[in-house]
């Protein structure tokens, strides 16, 4: 238990280019992991943690990776996520088995719009984090903006820890407010950490941020409260007693601030984690006991108890495949023999090792609160390995669904095979990643997260498979929706000699509301047994199958409520195909005369832009049926924060270099799906329809 108490397993994550894999290289240096600091961009091979190619020309994170270092007798465990929001299972799945995360914000560019969906990611998971203001050496640094906007539009309780000592191109250290010391980092790469008395131009300062660090802390802690109530000085261990207790109770998120870049704020950053960051027995975790009905359980980080671990990630790789696994409880040793939940299927662990970015040290075993690599397993991520005895399932890892497509196909019969090859590859490596091969047209369809997604598997199709493929352009994924109640009242019949098929259904859909969090339901009314109990499943099974091609142009049909209110049977002609083909054809004629609309998927961009560009910036995302939700000044740039289709996004970022000289940047996420105009409706009918007759026509006779 005392090891357990003194690991820390925790994520870097944050908006694009907030600078986490910097901060990352620096820890991993600072701690001794690593003996020479590389840069994102550096000449000298790139950062650590990127370790692939594409890292390494792109300049950003596409995989999330793992390492451990050692700092202050803590192990910890440090899983660096992708910032761009196309690679955003990747920030999913390390969040679903972290137990404390740093939230990195950029000093000058604040709360943005993936720091929204990442602080989203981090409550689904009740993840404790620690709010680090990065960048703090950038003109146009503000941390006390940040703390604002951390408040303002997220709604933490922030409890800054440090003030800094100058800022922009003066930083130059910070004063701790819990041991109201100035703190510098001093020698060629910050390496030494010098504490000194406070500058006295900053004193008074100091002193009314500690006095508001305290107030706010005593609200969660009844023990500070006392001390205080009492006039007297709180010790250095009770504050930072109470700071970790309201931290991994989420109450507060403390905030430090530094510049990884020019080595200041990292050491302290890594005192943080390990003082008020939980360890694996700070947290609760749930499991559903499939032996008993699927009753919820808790589980708990003791070694000495059955194996429970969760294979967050799969990777593929030449000599085998690697499943990086954290473990819940018990301890898992190279050679035994799991179970993975899903299949129910024991299998023997070949190795066991613990990760480095791309590098692997050996291990024997595993126990409760590791994350680690093995291999010898055939699972998928998301699955959970336990002991032969238990037949438990952790809470599975939150999967968006994919907004886009683009065909590809091999350019010469050789590389059909590897990009098959590929192809398997990628789709179980990476669950928002999906393909499917269309036989009329003989293209393979791939549908991510974004253009940047896609972009990226293709790539490594070329590189890794040396698969070369033409890539068509790009399609919307649009969706079907009613908007207007309709009943049905469908009866299937088919008699051909022997047993046929009956099955009648009556009932309603109801359209759901376009903020609705399920995109269907199903409703069961039928009263008197007038269709037999085991058909009402059936009844629910057709409905959905119906649902994935829509009557207006083939898309998955949503916001649909089916109420299912009477129907009648026969005693030896129903079954279950009967009604599933029954309720198929009655969703139809019901979605038909429900006044269906198409419904395309609608982007949330954030630019940030020289103000210079301003407007011929925000006049093109006019043009592109785009909506302006806000626009916000920071010193010499605007942020403008809008609403537009994804169909008038494809190739964005080209234009937007050419209307700001290469100045501006941008990025995206989804936002929601809305109705589309009729006049894009009506294009999108017949372009579908132009395809369905091509496809009629190109099919053998």
């Amino acid at each position: 238990m005392e090891r357990m108490g003194n690991i820390r397993n925790i994520g870097i994550s944050a908006h694009i280019d907030s600078g986490k894999t910097t901060l990352t290289e620096r820890l991993l240096y600072y701690a001794g992991r690593i003996h020479r600091i590389q840069e994102v961009k550096g000449k000298d091979g790139g950062a650590t943690m990127d370790f692939m190619e594409l890292e390494k020309e792109r300049g950003i994170t596409i995989t999330s990776a793992v390492t451990t270092v050692a700092w202050g007798g803590k192990e910890i465990n440090i899983i660096d996520t992708p910032g761009h929001v196309d690679f955003t299972v990747e920030v999913e799945r390390s969040l679903r088995v972290l137990d404390g995360a740093v939230f990195v914000l950029c000093a000058v560019g604040g709360v943005q719009s993936q720091s929204i969906t990442v602080d989203r990611q981090m409550r689904r998971y009740r993840v404790p984090r620690l709010a680090f203001i990065n960048k703090m050496d950038r003109t146009g640094a503000d941390p006390s903006r940040v703390i604002a906007e951390l408040e303002s539009k997220l709604g933490h309780v922030a409890v800054p820890l440090q003030l800094p000592i100058g800022s922009e191109m003066h930083f130059e250290g910070v004063v701790d407010l819990v041991g109201m010391k100035a703190v510098y980092f001093d020698g060629e790469r910050g390496e030494v950490v010098r504490r000194d008395g406070i500058p006295a131009d900053l004193l008074e300062e100091a002193q009314r941020a500690r006095n508001g660090m305290l107030d706010t802390l005593s609200l969660y802690d009844d023990e500070l409260m006392e001390v205080m109530l009492e006039s007297e000085e709180p010790s250095i261990e009770l504050i930072q007693k109470s700071i970790r207790r309201a931290t991994i109770s989420r109450d507060i998120t403390p905030v430090l601030v530094g510049t990884a870049f020019q080595n200041k704020g990292v050491q302290e950053l890594l005192d943080a984690v390990t003082r008020y960051l939980p360890s694996p027995i700070d947290r609760v975790a749930y499991a559903c006991d499939n032996a008993n009905d699927g009753a919820e359980i808790t589980i708990t980080a003791d070694a000495d108890a059955p194996l429970t671990a969760m294979a967050f990630k799969i990777c593929d790789e030449p000599f085998g495949q690697v499943t990086y696994t954290r473990v819940y409880q018990g301890v898992i040793t190279k050679g035994k023999r799991y179970k993975i939940t899903r299949t129910g299927k024991e299998q023997r662990i070949g190795r066991v090792f613990r990760l480095h970015a791309d590098k692997r040290e050996d291990l024997e075993s595993a126990r409760a609160g590791d994350i680690v690599g093995i291999m010898g397993i055939d699972c998928a991520s998301g699955d959970t390995i336990c002991d032969k005895e238990l037949n438990l399932s952790l809470e599975s890892i939150h999967c968006p669904e994919p907004v886009i497509s683009i065909a590809v196909k091999p350019e010469r019969n050789p590389d059909r095979e590897n990009m098959a090859k590929a192809l398997m590859r990628f789709v179980k490596e990476d669950p928002t990643f999906h393909a499917h091969y269309d036989d009329a047209t003989g293209e393979t369809i791939l549908s991510g997260m974004g253009e940047l997604h896609l972009e990226v598997y293709v790539e490594r199709m070329r590189r890794e498979y040396k698969a070369e493929v033409t890539i068509g352009r790009p399609k919307v994924e649009y969706k079907e929706s009613p908007t207007t109640e309709a009943k049905f009242n469908y009866k299937h019949k088919k008699q051909t000699g022997g047993s046929g098929q009956f099955a009648h259904v009556v009932g309603r859909l109801i359209p759901l509301d376009c903020d609705a969090e399920e995109d269907y339901i199903f409703e069961n009314k039928v009263t008197g047994g007038r269709i037999p109990t085991e058909y009402i499943p059936s009844v629910d099974k057709g409905f959905q199958m119906a649902r994935a091609k829509g009557p207006l142009a083939g898309f998955e049909v949503i916001g649909a409520k089916m109420i299912l209110e009477d129907g009648t049977s026969h005693a030896v002609d129903s079954s279950d195909l009967a009604f599933q083909l029954c309720a198929r054809s009655a969703f139809r004629e019901a979605v038909r005369s429900a006044t269906p609309v198409l419904l395309e998927p609608v982007m949330r961009v954030e630019i940030e832009v020289p103000t210079a560009f301003q407007g011929p910036v925000s006049g093109d995302l006019a043009s592109r049926r785009g909506m302006i939700i806000s626009t916000e000044m920071k010193a010499n740039t605007t942020v403008i924060i809008g609403d537009v289709p994804l169909a008038s996004m494809f190739g964005y970022s080209t234009d937007l270099r050419s209307l700001s000289q290469g100045q501006a940047t941008f990025s995206m996420e989804f936002g929601s799906y809305r109705k589309s105009p009729s006049h894009i409706q009506a294009e999108v009918i017949e372009a579908k329809q132009k395809e369905a007759h091509k496809k009629k026509d190109s099919s053998p006779a």
